[in-house]
């Protein structure tokens, strides 16, 4: 079964952020992103923030969209 990942790329002062759907393993998340890069399916934009220009990050996390559930965060307004 196939869900969908958040990834974000920090590299060499340049920043990525897109979504990919993959198999909930190491590989098939590496591929997925490999796959998604090489079709220029991303766009590498330089980073207002100051981010290291001689390391490069990659991170992912899973990407929820459940609806039917109640609100993360709710807030009782109470008016008098």
């Amino acid at each position: 079964m196939t869900k969908k990942f958040q990834v974000k790329i920090r590299a060499y002062g340049h920043m990525a952020d897109f979504n990919i759907e993959a198999e909930d393993s190491a590989e098939s998340i590496e591929q997925a992103i490999l796959d998604k890069i090489g079709k220029k399916g991303i766009l590498l934009k330089d980073s207002k923030r100051m981010f290291s220009t001689s390391k490069c990050w990659i991170t992912y996390e899973e990407v929820v969209d459940d609806i039917s559930s109640r609100p993360l965060q709710e807030e009782k307004v109470v008016r008098t």
